[in-house]
């Protein structure tokens, strides 16, 4: 599998292409069963402290969070925070992230060499948990200043059949190539956020069945809204670049002091990045599930200078002359 030229042309032009069928049910399995994994190991935890009474293991993959949060919003609030954006990195997940149809896709995009970042999140969007939804950004608003010229590309890969009703994304065609928008920190649920009268219009939702893949450049605005079903709207999203892109191959978190130029940096500090294809070097690839996750682990732990959101951005209750 691969994009089309046409589907890579839509891409350059309008900053983003759909490809169906990129996963298969049975690709997407390992990274099911990791999570699920993940979930009782929480429950587990909280059944044995005394904070839940039930764990809703019958229940179906895409229920099961909705089920626990509607039973104990509390304690279906720490089964998140255990798997929440990029702290999970159990079974599944560098299986998902090397899929080969995914990066024969990208390869159309950035060429034959693929580095790819810790910046993947993992997002289940239960209805009616109020920090599922995330408003509209732009990814290079959470990089570095100096890597919004460069292709960064960003694959939000639905696992379960995402629709309007239960919060599937949305973009904004065309603007990809106009820049940096401005953004505020603070936003909902502390997420980076463009405030309303700066968005663009032309927002588009994308309807999308479980395992294609939804292709961003990003500088691409995008974001999503409520859960109004009954269905945990589970997605994964991750982070691809060429080698000319400022990456933290080859260090170590000590190597990122108070005193060291931004500008010599990793586009997001505090990430591990890694090899996913290297044609002319394969021995340099990330292939071990374990290796991963302790690459994962070391910078994830590691306090980076300039590795939290909206470096330099102004907090959004202070945007005062900024509206127009």
């Amino acid at each position: 599998m691969s994009l089309s030229p046409a589907e890579v042309k839509q891409f350059h032009e309008l900053g983003y292409v759909v490809k169906e069928g990129v996963y298969s049910h049975g690709d997407l399995e390992p990274l099911r069963v990791g999570l699920t994994a993940a979930i009782q190991e929480s429950c587990d935890e909280l059944m044995a402290a005394g904070k839940l009474d039930r764990d809703f293991a019958e229940a179906s993959f895409a229920k099961r969070l909705t089920k626990l949060h509607r039973h104990g919003p509390d304690a279906a609030h720490e089964v998140l925070m255990a798997i929440w954006s990029g702290r999970f990195h159990g079974a599944g997940m560098l299986h998902a992230l090397r899929h080969p149809l995914l990066i024969d896709c990208v390869e159309d995009i950035i060429g034959p060499e693929i580095v790819a970042t810790s910046i993947y999140r993992v997002r289940p969007k239960v209805p009616g948990y109020p920090r599922g939804e995330v408003p509209w950004h732009q990814d290079a608003g959470y990089s570095l200043t100096h890597c919004y010229e460069h292709m960064m590309v960003t694959c939000w890969v639905p696992l379960v059949d995402a629709t309007v009703d239960n919060g599937c994304l949305w973009v904004i065609p065309k603007v990809q190539d106009d820049g940096i928008i401005q953004h505020y920190t603070g936003g909902h649920s502390g997420f980076l956020e463009i405030a309303p009268e700066d968005v663009p219009e032309g927002a588009i939702p994308v309807e999308m069945s479980a395992g294609s893949v939804l292709f961003m450049t990003a500088m691409t605005p995008h974001a999503s809204f409520v859960n109004k079903t009954d269905v945990t709207r589970w997605s994964i999203d991750l982070r691809y670049q060429d080698p000319s892109v400022p990456s933290n191959l080859g260090e170590v978190p000590e190597d990122y002091t108070p005193e060291r130029d931004p500008v010599t940096m990793a586009c997001f500090p505090g990430e591990a990045y890694f090899v996913i294809r290297d044609p002319k070097r394969p021995e340099s690839e990330l292939t071990d599930a374990d290796e991963f996750a302790t690459l994962r682990q070391l910078w994830d732990r590691a306090t980076i200078q300039n590795r939290g959101p909206g470096r330099g951005w102004t907090p959004l209750e202070e945007r005062g002359d900024s509206i127009h």
